[in-house]
């Protein structure tokens, strides 16, 4: 933790560098096919978003000597190990050459001027940053933010579509807003990305197959807005996090060529670049991710995104005293290490505990999940609960708590103002998907789900995870004792609630 004193120094540093520088899945139901059509006499559309044109070449890096120095200007949730990934050189060398850096720092503060050791690697793709990771996420930013009121403005076919998703009629917009809230993706980009991919927002009538597939996904498996909305909040999320986590470095082009990243990009940018991989040809992808593609959709509809920037995760974040998520002096089996929080891939930010049982799958319980911190229940809904740490009451900010798979009887209600260790609910299956009774949590800070392991690893009296060779397996240590995740609830998966 860092002290008072190491604070103030990091503080000091940083001011006089500016002034001289300047088994759980939480997945979502399937849905059925669409119920309302989009009006035969539609508005015509305003002006339109211009189409992109040809990109310009971005300049090429020089090769760099090896291990020579050269400026990084700090963006939001950067960590040494993964600085030291991207720039293919290793932590003690960066710390070498950035002495001011406290040993106990875990993010570095955003717009710190460093200097990073090289070693360079070939085959860099575009230098060029499309958005802020800031609005990536569902977080601050979209405070505010009406995705209804936004698209009753927009002449295109989008704003008369409806379907059936997830157990209810919605609107585009209830769609759009329930793939940000579930996934924590911007509202904001899912509609930048259905305008640049099929005009969805300025086009009265769709083109093509852009009704069954907005995104350009044509997935028979995937029609309709919120199938291709939840396949597009997946990779998003998995590209991201897997940039956050220093597990993406390149990417396979059309014709076979390796892209590698280019080590200066943000997480959002290298998201976004995997995503259009996926979708377009070379020379369509090419445009997308230069200054003449996407980037110019998004300033049309929402103004200039670096105008807006407001990062997210402040220098050396560090989590709150957590307790562990069922009552003290109780003992649970830890059931499920480092695995995706909402959706597939990553962010491998959640974790799994489960009640003693008699018998094994979806079991009724008396046993309470339970609040790891003082905070207020912002959402209570089927098989979830969002316990807000901050006390703002807006799941946008701050740390939030995401709890997954709680039984509806007896569930804590949306208002209720907790302690650390007060009821939850009963773990249970609801919610998601499940094959046997446990509770499901992860955390969130300013809308970006924390990993469950790495330098902000998840700490619940001081039990730390880590995760294992796949998703679910991994381990809870504290001192020399070791916690091993298990479906099974065997004796070494055991845990007692007891901080100190």
């Amino acid at each position: 933790m860092i002290t008072k004193r190491n604070l103030k120094n990091w503080c000091f540093f940083l001011v006089l560098i500016a002034l001289l520088l300047g088994a759980c899945q939480p997945q979502v139901p399937a849905i059925s096919p669409l119920v309302v059509a989009p009006e035969a006499n539609a508005a015509q559309p305003a002006e339109a978003v211009s189409a992109p044109v040809e990109a310009v070449p971005h300049s090429e890096r020089p090769i760099y000597a090896p291990g020579e120095l050269v400026d990084y200007t700090a963006q939001a949730g950067d960590t040494l190990p993964v600085l030291a990934v991207r720039f293919n050189t290793t932590v003690d060398e960066i710390r070498e050459a950035n002495s001011f850096i406290p040993q106990s720092a875990t993010t570095m503060p955003p717009g710190m001027p460093m200097k990073i050791p090289i070693y360079y690697q070939p085959f860099w793709g575009s230098s060029y940053n499309i958005i802020p990771d800031s609005l990536f996420v569902n977080g601050p930013t979209q405070v505010g933010f009406n995705t209804a009121e936004f698209l009753s403005r927009q002449p295109g076919w989008l704003s008369g579509y409806g379907a059936y998703a997830s157990d209810a009629n919605r609107s585009a917009a209830e769609i759009i807003d329930l793939v940000a809230l579930n996934y924590s993706v911007s509202p904001q980009l899912l509609l930048a990305l259905l305008e640049y991919q099929s005009g969805a927002l300025t086009q009265p009538e769709p083109t093509g197959g852009a009704y069954t597939y907005p995104l350009g996904y044509p997935a028979r498996e995937r029609p309709g807005l919120y199938l291709q909305l939840i396949w597009a909040a997946n990779q998003l999320n998995d590209g991201y996090y897997r940039w956050r986590m220093g597990e993406l470095t390149t990417i396979d082009r059309e014709d076979g060529r390796l892209m590698r990243f280019d080590p200066w990009l943000n997480a959002a940018t290298a998201s976004l670049q995997v995503f259009f991989n996926i979708l377009l040809p070379d020379a369509e992808f090419d445009r997308a991710i230069s200054p003449q593609g996407f980037v110019q959709t998004y300033q049309t509809l929402f103004g200039e995104p670096w105008e807006q920037d407001n990062p997210h995760i402040p220098g050396s974040l560090e989590q709150p005293p957590f307790l562990l998520p069922f009552e003290t002096g109780y003992i649970w089996a830890f059931t499920g290490g480092p695995h995706t929080a909402w959706g597939t891939g990553e962010p491998f930010a959640a974790l799994d505990f489960a009640p003693p049982l008699t018998t094994s799958g979806c079991q009724l319980t008396s046993e309470w999940a339970t609040a790891v911190a003082d905070g207020s229940v912002v959402r209570s809904e089927y098989g979830e609960v969002v316990l807000d740490l901050d006390g703002d009451g807006d799941e946008h900010t701050g740390w939030d708590i995401f709890y997954l798979h709680l039984a509806t009887d007896d569930r804590t209600p949306a208002g209720a103002v907790l302690k650390a260790g007060d009821p939850v609910g009963h773990p249970s299956c609801e919610g998601g998907s499940s094959t046997g009774t446990h509770v499901h949590i992860a955390r969130k800070y300013n809308g970006e789900w924390i990993p469950a392991e790495g330098t902000l690893a998840f700490n619940l009296e001081g039990w730390i995870a880590h995760k294992g060779s796949q998703p679910y397996l991994g381990t809870l240590t504290r001192n020399s004792q070791v916690v091993e995740a298990c479906t099974c609830s065997n004796q070494r998966s055991f845990i007692h609630s007891d901080p100190r």
